[in-house]
C-alpha cells in the first residue's frame, strides 16, 4: 500500500492538569497522522509504545485504528509509553510541564519500515532521536519531506537539509522573528519553510517570497495540538492542489477546530477516561 502521509517519530499519552483533567494520547508524530487521516487522506503511524499487554501502549494503538490510522509500524518496546504532563489554563493555552520519552527515546525505523515509508507520498517527521538518520535517508528518494523542528531539542536531531518543507514554532510575542527563522532553516538546506505563531498567524517562505496568514479567532478549551493540526491541514491542503496562502488558511482553520476540544484530536468515545473540563 502507498499511503498518502506517513508520520514518523513520538507518541505520548498526555496527562492533562488544570482547566481540563484526563489521559489522552497524543504525540506530533500520532496527532499529525490522525489529523491527516480525518481530513481523508490515506495516513499510516511509525513509532514505539510500551510492551505488548501495556494499557497506555493499548490505548495508543486503539488510537490509531478508532481513526483510520494504518499502525502496521507500530513497535512494542520493553520501555514504557511515553508520558507528557500538561498544565491547561483556564484561557486553554497549554504548557509542558514534564516529558518522559520511554519507548519513543532511541527508536528507529528498521529496514522494513524504511521501505515502507520510501513509498509514501509524503513522510513528517516529529520528535525522533535519530540524529537525523531517517531524513538523510528519505531526502531525494521518493516522497516529499516535511519535519516539526520545533519538537525536536537534540542538535543532531535538529538538521533540515533535504527536507522539502520545515515547520518551526514561536509564540505570538516572537511574531518579529518569524521571518529570520523561516530564512534560517532555508538556508540550512530546507526547501521551505513555515513558522506558527499561535495568536499571531503564520509565516511561510516558499516559492521565492514570503506569506503571511491570520488565525481565526477562537474560543479556545485546549491548544494542546493545535500546531500539529495545522500541519497535517497544511499538508492536506497542499495534495488537493492549494497553493501556499490556500495551505495556510487551511492549517489554521483545522488548528481552530482542534482547539475546541481536548487534545490533539477528539478521542471522547475511546473510553470512559477521556478527558473531561473541570470548573468550566
Amino acid at each position: 500500500m502507498r499511503f498518502d502521509l506517513a508520520a514518523v517519530g513520538d507518541n505520548c499519552i498526555d496527562r492533562l492538569t488544570g482547566a481540563i483533567s484526563g489521559d489522552l494520547v497524543g504525540g506530533n508524530a500520532v496527532n499529525v497522522a490522525v489529523q491527516a487521516a480525518r481530513l481523508g487522506l490515506c495516513a499510516a503511524y511509525a513509532g514505539a509504545v510500551g510492551p505488548a499487554g501495556e494499557a497506555e501502549g493499548d490505548r495508543v494503538a486503539a488510537a490509531l485504528a478508532a481513526n483510520s490510522v494504518d499502525a502496521r509500524l507500530l513497535e512494542r518496546r520493553d520501555r514504557p509509553t511515553s508520558l507528557t504532563l500538561v498544565h491547561v489554563g483556564p484561557d486553554g493555552d497549554r504548557r509542558f510541564l514534564h516529558e518522559d520519552f520511554g519507548a519513543c527515546a532511541g527508536w528507529t525505523a528498521g529496514a522494513d519500515a524504511l521501505a515502507v515509508l520510501a513509498r509514501a507520498r509524503h513522510v513528517h517527521i516529529g520528535w525522533l532521536q535519530d540524529g537525523g538518520a531517517l531524513r538523510r535517508a528519505l531526502a531525494g528518494s521518493g516522497p516529499s519531506l516535511s519535519q516539526d523542528v520545533s519538537v525536536n531539542a537534540a542538535p543532531a536531531d535538529l538538521g533540515v537539509a533535504g527536507l522539502d518543507l520545515a515547520f518551526a514554532s514561536l509564540p505570538a510575542q516572537a511574531a518579529a522573528n518569524a521571518e529570520a527563522r523561516a530564512r534560517d532553516l532555508v538556508e540550512k538546506g530546507a526547501k521551505a519553510a513555515v513558522v506558527t505563531l499561535g495568536l499571531a498567524g503564520s509565516l511561510a517562505l516558499a516559492e521565492g517570497r514570503v506569506w503571511r496568514a491570520p488565525a481565526p479567532a477562537v474560543a479556545a478549551i485546549d491548544t494542546t495540538g493545535a500546531g500539529d493540526a495545522y500541519i497535517a491541514g497544511f499538508l492536506a491542503a497542499r495534495f488537493s492542489g492549494a497553493g501556499i496562502a490556500g495551505a495556510m488558511a487551511a492549517g489554521h482553520e483545522n488548528a481552530a477546530r482542534c482547539c475546541l476540544h481536548p487534545g490533539g484530536f477528539p478521542q471522547e468515545a475511546l473510553s470512559a477516561g477521556s478527558a473531561s473540563p473541570t470548573g468550566r
